[in-house]
């Protein structure tokens, strides 16, 4: 391994470069960094590694994005994170405003509707490929079922909001470990949903003086760009609107983009800022974007000012939206790493904190579900008759990832194209 800092030079070099080419979402991307960072160039060592997964999965927020981050911090200092986190961003933000602008303004035309009703359709497949995923992996034992079950039921019948639900999650999962330690497997580092022995010497606490003077330093940034927000144009104001629920998404979005998007999906169709299938084709578009998949909450942000520009051009209102959403979605998560990463050791030792993020893991599972549901009714039955192309193209979908197990970017390339032709065979 090679000793001291990595020249920063070098270091963002392979940062710029990993913007534009990690696909594949958290798994995809967490691997990828583990082959160039452990593996090939050895500029971090196996046990550095997975301490720092473990920690980023503690977190609320992408993953991948803030194991960058500490990567990029490990490395570099401050702008090294900084370098690290802006360029995993980069170049998904760029084109996710591209894709938002062409679903606002070219949906309308038949070629352009038909590739997204595609994709639309594949997005439910993904979505349940995605529920199975996570049953096997969070769903270890019996009692983590009725976790799953009750956050669905809490959701879909009782309207119970996702925070609520992931505080609920955290603590009866705290609690469960107090009374049933056998339902908490012992798995191998890294592993999100299992808890581990706690070590003999679980390190010191973090220093107050750190996180606070970190807390207060991304506080006055958020304000810096908030404030003249709210004084322009006044807490009603779309913009306003977006930079405060967003804010708020960002601190329980454990889970993953899947489990936030059924928070965001309630909350915007009540907002008025877009349509159920405007949900499905953003999220079926950051899926074959870099970056993380919890870039979708830019579609949102786009469409929500796009279509409440108020005084602005709608493409004017779009763009601000969409970074202004992505501002306050990514801006939480450097404050976590800056705040967290020098006590890391002390952080992922604590079993309580694992105990709480296993049940909110079962519990994301329902919400997931609920998700699946939402998007399945809204897509086989947009105006109360069974769009039959919208089922074959799942149908499909959903078999060509589970038995054929096509890639992410494949499959929404031939539900798009499936889409245009059955666009364009239409009388």
């Amino acid at each position: 391994m090679e000793t001291g800092r990595i020249p920063f030079s070098r270091a963002f070099a392979y940062w710029f470069k990993l913007g534009f080419i990690n696909f594949g979402g958290p798994a995809g991307q967490i691997a990828m960094m583990h082959k160039d960072m452990v593996d090939d160039r050895k500029w971090i060592d196996e046990k550095m590694f997975l301490r720092a997964l473990n920690f980023c999965m503690l977190l609320p927020g992408p993953e991948a994005h803030q194991l960058a981050v500490y990567i990029g911090w490990r490395l570099n200092g401050y702008l090294g994170g900084l370098a690290a986190g802006f360029c995993f961003l980069g170049p998904s933000m760029a084109l996710m405003l591209f894709l938002s602008w062409l679903a606002a303004s070219q949906g309308q035309f038949a070629a352009v509707s038909g590739i997204f009703h595609g994709i639309s359709a594949a997005v439910v497949a993904i979505v349940i490929e995605a529920l199975f995923r996570l049953s096997r992996k969070s769903l270890k034992h019996g009692a983590l079922y009725v976790f799953a079950g009750a956050a669905f039921v809490l959701g879909q019948f009782f309207k119970v909001p996702f925070p609520a639900i992931v505080l609920l999650a955290g603590a009866a999962g705290t609690l469960l470990y107090r009374v049933r330690p056998e339902v908490f497997c012992h798995r191998a580092a890294g592993s999100r949903e299992c808890v581990m022995d706690a070590p003999a010497a679980p390190g010191r606490l973090p220093s107050a003086t750190h996180v606070l003077t970190v807390v207060l330093w991304f506080a006055a940034i958020w304000a810096a760009v908030a404030l003249p927000v709210f004084l322009w144009g006044g807490v009603q104001h779309t913009f306003s609107q977006i930079l405060v629920f967003f804010t708020k998404a960002a601190f329980v979005t454990f889970g993953g983009a899947y489990a936030v998007l059924a928070y965001i999906a309630d909350n915007a169709l009540q907002f008025g800022w877009l349509a159920e299938k405007d949900m499905l084709l953003g999220l079926g578009l950051a899926e074959t974007t870099p970056g993380p998949l919890i870039m979708v909450t830019q579609f949102v942000g786009f469409f929500a000012a796009w279509n409440n520009p108020g005084s602005w051009s709608p493409l004017a209102a779009g763009v601000a939206g969409g970074l202004l959403t992505t501002f306050a979605t990514f801006l939480p998560s450097f404050m976590f790493i800056f705040a967290g990463a020098p006590f890391i050791e002390a952080i992922t030792s604590n079993v309580r904190f694992a105990a709480a993020l296993t049940g909110i893991s079962a519990a994301v599972v329902g919400v997931v579900l609920k998700l699946g549901v939402f998007f399945a009714w809204h897509t086989f039955l947009p105006d109360g008759r069974v769009d039959v192309f919208a089922v074959l193209v799942a149908a499909a979908a959903l078999f060509a990832l589970l038995r054929l197990k096509m890639s992410m970017h494949l499959l929404v390339a031939l539900s798009g194209l499936a889409g245009l032709v059955w666009r364009l065979a239409m009388p």
